[in-house]
């Protein structure tokens, strides 16, 4: 430390800074807050900070030697010119001539109309709109009964029922989430999400105003350009009870799982119409919202208010980010850097967890808002912007900190240098070498050769061939025509007559000329009994080869009449079998014909193998077997293109030949694992970024 520097007079504190007492920590100890009135951010503090800011202005050695005097409290120069720092960062002292042109420069930069603004925060930036607090301050005390145990209890009953209701029929909700996946759909959704923020951001207004915290402004928030309705509630951070912070915090979830929870049952109880599917909308809008969104504890979000609340531990993405980054540093470069805050070894090592956790979360989601970020603009652009969101957010923190390691790479031990280098070399081998890779898709198992048996014209069934194997040529099923065989008989009583009246008429001398004519009659009377003959032969149904004979319907008894589209059931070839599967298009470069692949039917344990022996050079423009398809039931999503399937995503269909039938021997959906091309994690990432650029750049 600089003695210089512990002999000089402090910046004084800024006039409109207000300190008020807090909740105390978890320990006992007093803490405080300080209030800037400005932007309406609260800071806070413990003991010895306080006791700095009430001698504030005197030298750090003088500050020092009074709290030591006046307190048990024996702290160090260095900590009050920590707390100084701490207090210019924010810009919580009174700005002198230096600071003044600091904040003047970081105006100048920070403009909304310069690039670099926009270019740091199109992610996420508030406008505030309205001061609510004298329009809360009157209808908060009209609305105390949303507060009361009764109403908590009223939710939860109809939330259950609602969700018990669902359950019961849980594949029409599924059907009708995915059916409502379009155009028109992610309007209904937006709209949804709409309704479900605004209804979040008042509850926690209403529950901050009921404990007299001051609702500093509501506006909207833009997160990736999406806008939100955000409210500032920091006051609560002036609140001692914790249980009523708590509350303030959470109200904004409690809200909309209430919400959640009674159009969850309105869906349940309404007709299909317009309320039907807005409550659709808003059910699953909100449900997902709260579970995937704001219960999570890795973002700034509801959660992570609420478990410091819980935990009454005040910043605690910042705290434990700095005790994991030491935790790095002393494990894997052996630096003794000291803690950054004294935890019991149990809290400092669930801290730390708790910090690596919040990074890989962060990697996915920054990740994911970057793959938005490129889908939702177009090209170029949307490669750049995906380039600044992949730079900001997930290399440059990284690149911080290894830059910090190199600084300070004298201070490994040498053999620790050398472990480390090895790891490195480990992790580029890891990304280098080609590993073995599985491709996956969904697929329906069918014979290659099978019969499915129909009546040829609306008859009655005589009878069936029970299920089980059967030769080539054997009967599967005898029908009977009643109209055609009574036809029959009355073509041979036809017949007969006119065999005897041509017998007659030979006898006669002069019945010659009626004898041709009768001749010709008799003809045509033998055709037509040649065609009943053949009608009635049809209605024999034959096995075309030998094979296993299935899906008989056993209700179908004898006399019953069946139609031509009605399937009397299905011989197939128990020899050989194979599997129409789809895979995404990014996925059809890894493989090639006679890769092994395994199905696994649905609703079974056992799984068949199998080889590829086709793969369609082009992507399919309609699946072929509706069973597949999210509208049958299926998994593979459907484009809303009328009655036709086609796939939402680009497919292509891949033929695999199976070494046995499926544990059914019938039609079986399933899916398909495919062993693909062996490709190193740097290969993919190189060829898919290359074809996003040449995709995009319109080649």
């Amino acid at each position: 430390m600089n003695a210089a520097a512990a002999m000089q007079p402090l910046p004084a504190l800024r006039e409109d800074l207000r300190i008020a007492e807090a909740a105390t920590e978890a320990d006992g100890a007093p803490a405080w807050v300080i209030e800037d009135p400005v932007i309406n951010r609260f800071y806070r503090i413990g003991w010895l900070e306080f006791e700095c800011l009430v001698r504030w202005g005197a030298p750090p050695a003088q500050i020092v030697a009074q709290i030591a005097e006046a307190t048990p409290l024996h702290p160090e120069p260095e900590q009050v010119l920590a707390l100084a720092e701490f207090l210019d960062r924010h810009q919580l002292l009174r700005p002198g001539r230096e600071a003044t042109d600091r904040l003047a420069a970081r105006s100048v930069g920070a403009q909304w109309t310069q690039w670099r603004w926009w270019l740091h925060h199109y992610l996420f930036f508030r406008i505030p709109v309205v001061r609510p607090q004298r329009l809360f301050a009157r209808i908060a005390p009209h609305l105390g009964g949303l507060f009361r145990p009764e109403t908590l209890w009223a939710v939860l009953l109809l939330s259950s029922l609602g969700l018990l209701l669902v359950f019961r029929q849980w594949d029409a909700f599924s059907r009708a989430v995915v059916d409502s996946i379009s155009p028109e759909g992610l309007f209904g959704f937006a709209s949804a999400l709409v309704v479900a923020k605004t209804l979040h951001e008042l509850g926690h207004a209403l529950a901050a105003t009921r404990f007299g915290v001051r609702v500093a402004h509501m506006g909207v928030a833009f997160v990736v350009m999406w806008p939100m309705l955000y409210t500032d509630v920091g006051e609560s951070w002036k609140l001692k009870s914790r249980y009523q912070r708590l509350t303030v915090s959470s109200a904004g979830i409690l809200t909309e799982l209430a919400l959640a929870g009674v159009a969850t049952l309105g869906w349940a109880l309404t007709d299909p119409g317009f309320l039907h599917t807005a409550f659709l909308y808003l059910a699953t809008t909100s449900w997902v919202l709260t579970l995937a969104l704001n219960l999570s504890p890795f973002m700034r979000f509801d959660g992570y208010f609420i478990l410091s609340d819980l935990l009454d531990f005040p910043n605690l993405h910042e705290r434990s980010s700095a005790l994991a980054r030491t935790a790095l540093r002393r494990s894997l470069l052996g630096l003794d850097d000291p803690w950054p805050e004294k935890f019991p070894p149990r809290q400092r090592h669930l801290l730390v967890a708790f910090a690596l956790a919040t990074w890989s979360y962060r990697l996915v989601v920054f990740l994911g808002i970057a793959v938005a970020v490129y889908l939702f603009f177009f090209k170029i652009l949307g490669i750049f912007l995906f380039a600044v969101e992949i730079a900001w957010f997930v290399v440059l923190p990284i690149w911080r900190e290894l830059k910090v390691w190199w600084e300070r790479r004298a201070q490994i031990a040498a053999g620790r240098r050398e472990r480390f280098a090895l790891l490195v070399l480990l992790g580029l081998l890891l990304v280098a070498i080609p590993w073995k890779t599985e491709v996956k898709g969904y697929g329906l198992a069918h014979a290659t050769r099978q019969q499915i048996v129909f009546s040829p014209l609306p008859a009655q069934l005589g009878r069936i061939a029970e299920p089980g194997p059967v030769a080539a040529g054997a009967l599967l099923a005898e029908l009977d025509a009643p109209d055609i065989r009574l036809r029959g008989t009355r073509n041979q009583a036809s017949l007969r007559a006119l065999d005897a009246q041509l017998t007659g008429l030979q006898a006669q001398e002069r019945g010659i000329e009626q004898a041709s004519a009768t001749a010709g009659r008799l003809g045509e009377q033998l055709a037509e009994i040649r065609s009943t003959d053949e009608e009635l032969g049809r209605l024999a149904l034959r096995a075309e080869f030998a094979g296993q004979w299935l899906d008989t319907d056993h209700q179908q008894q004898a006399g019953t009449w069946v139609g031509t589209r009605t399937p009397l059931g299905i011989l197939v070839d128990p020899n050989g079998w194979q599997v129409d599967a789809y895979v995404e298009q990014h996925d059809v470069d890894r493989l090639k014909e006679g890769a092994a692949a395994i199905f696994y039917p649905e609703h079974s344990l056992g799984a068949v193998h199998g080889k590829v022996v086709g793969i369609d050079t082009t992507r399919v423009s309609r699946i072929a077997h509706p069973v597949l398809t999210t509208r049958h039931g299926g998994p593979i999503a459907i484009a809303a293109h009328g009655e036709e399937l086609v796939p939402a995503e680009p497919r292509f269909r891949i033929r695999i030949a199976l070494e046995s039938s499926p544990p059914v021997a019938r039609e079986t959906r399933g899916k398909v694992v495919i062993d693909g091309e062996r490709r190193s994690l740097l290969a993919i990432a190189a060829t898919g970024t290359l074809a996003v650029l040449v995709r995009e750049s319109g080649f």
